[in-house]
């Protein structure tokens, strides 16, 4: 992680986290220490969340690990399904905004998937967990083991989800489902997202647009945000913050998240 600029840091009035990955390992549940440090930012300083999972995934490994006094959650942001939907908090979680697929794009996404795999003669592995293809409303998701991997077998899981990822010949083909989806759907938009994760959403769906909404609808210009992220590389699923100017830090995980917590505490 490069060395930041603290004085830079502190005059920030909104700190943006990626979720999976950055705040919390992937599809695990939020940690106690993180949410201590969360709310402690949520103090002095405007928290957003943005990641491709939806909403009720937030729900169950962010907001209900998050031990934060109700009053300050006012200061919290939720853009789930990388912002094609947003919450925040009124006397409970409210939706804002949730711009929906329509059931034939949706059909037409999941009818992709299968031809793509017919066509590449792509096996699934033995053992599956819950959907592979999940509908999220917003986008429709496909996972290689399952979208319940993580939830029904823990940090095994998510052992298993980076241990798949790092063989070259897995990634070859997860890049190869998403190239030929991408032919076949001309008109969304596919990326592929976390380890074992395709998302597909409507064109012009990505972080820079979350950015966007971001600055749209907590009318916090970008120039005031800072942006925290595991993916700010080339092909990488948050990289696509880079061409909205915002301020920004890489990090490797939640380890290198929290120091940057306390450097702007």
């Amino acid at each position: 992680m490069k060395p930041l600029n603290f004085k830079k840091l502190q005059k920030k009035d909104l700190f943006v986290f990626d979720l999976d990955g950055t705040l919390i390992e992937t599809k695990s549940p939020l940690e106690d220490d993180m949410s201590e440090l969360i709310t402690w930012l949520l103090k002095v300083k405007k928290v957003a969340i943005i990641g491709g999972g939806k909403y009720d995934i937030f729900q169950e490994l962010f907001i209900r690990k998050l031990k934060c006094p109700r009053e300050l959650l006012k200061n919290l942001f939720l853009f789930p399904t990388t912002a094609t939907s947003f919450y925040r908090y009124n006397n409970g979680w409210k939706n804002v905004y949730a711009k929906l697929l329509t059931i034939s794009e949706k059909n037409k996404i999941k009818k992709a998937f299968l031809d793509v795999f017919r066509e590449m003669g792509y096996n699934h592995p033995k053992k599956t967990y819950g959907q592979i293809i999940e509908d999220r409303g917003t986008q429709v998701s496909f996972s290689v083991y399952g979208q319940d991997l993580v939830r029904v077998l823990g940090d095994k899981g998510v052992r298993i989800k980076k241990k798949w990822i790092k063989d070259k010949n897995n990634l070859k083909t997860k890049m190869k489902i998403a190239r030929l989806m991408a032919k076949k759907l001309p008109n969304l938009k596919v990326v592929a997202a976390g380890f074992t994760t395709i998302d597909v959403t409507r064109r012009g769906i990505d972080k820079a647009y979350g950015i966007h909404q971001i600055q749209k609808h907590l009318r916090i210009p970008i120039n005031n945000m800072f942006f925290i992220g595991d993916a700010i590389f080339p092909g990488g699923n948050d990289y696509a913050i880079v061409k909205t100017g915002v301020d920004y830090a890489a990090v490797k995980g939640p380890a290198e998240t929290k120091k940057i917590i306390l450097q702007i505490l």
